[in-house]
């Protein structure tokens, strides 16, 4: 779901360099990719916190689906969705499980991944997304890079033969620093747009409260 950064170098190609006092030429170290450099111009902070405004587009029905609410992404913890309208709901992601939670704290459904390899490549790629680990989609989606002014970045992700073709179409992700929007086309038709805002990675750690809601 901000501060500008470096711009994207000035050429892809092979540098080298001649040493004046000899005749041999050394290569320089190999250029940055644009992927490689989305990964640099994307702030790697331990806990990120920020809005967000998801809309829904479903087959069949005229009028997409809405909602809005707060998020939170601790690096080492994983993703938290507060949803504040039009219900409020709580969503935590993990490497390792998928718990939701209603507003009473009482009516809870929890999954495994570990047990459902589909459902944890799934997850395993929305926690790359939300925290912008670059390498991490690579390994699930042929990415493509493009490298935008101001310091901004898009990525289009294509998912690989398996869970992940099964569930998504294509992902487009754009941003600078952070993460700012997420564009989710699945094969059936269906789309989701995520946009996110407001965000801060201050304080770098998670509160009581924040820590207790990932258990």
């Amino acid at each position: 779901m901000p501060a500008s950064a470096a711009s994207a170098p000035a050429s892809l190609g092979v540098v080298a360099v001649t040493v004046a006092a000899s005749t041999q030429a050394v290569a320089a170290p190999k250029p940055v990719t644009a992927l490689a450099e989305v990964q640099r111009r994307i702030a790697q902070v331990p806990v990120l916190r920020g809005e967000f405004a998801q809309e829904k587009r479903l087959q069949g029905f005229r009028n997409p689906l809405k909602s809005q609410g707060r998020f939170l992404i601790a690096r080492e913890r994983g993703v938290l969705w507060s949803t504040l309208k039009p219900f409020p709901s709580d969503v935590v992601l993990t490497r390792d499980r998928i718990l939701t939670r209603q507003a009473d704290g009482r009516s809870r459904v929890e999954a495994d991944a570990r047990q459902q390899p589909a459902l944890r490549s799934v997850n395993a790629m929305m926690f790359a997304l939300m925290s912008g680990d670059v390498q991490a989609l690579t390994a699930r989606f042929s990415v493509q890079p493009t490298l935008l002014a101001n310091g901004a970045w898009r990525l289009v992700l294509t998912p690989k033969p398996g869970a992940m073709a099964q569930a998504f179409q294509r992902v487009t992700l754009e941003g600078d620093r952070y993460v700012r929007s997420v564009d989710i086309e699945e094969p059936s038709g269906d789309r989701t747009q995520l946009r996110f805002t407001g965000m801060v990675d201050l304080p770098a750690r998670l509160t009581a409260d924040e820590a207790r809601r990932f258990d």
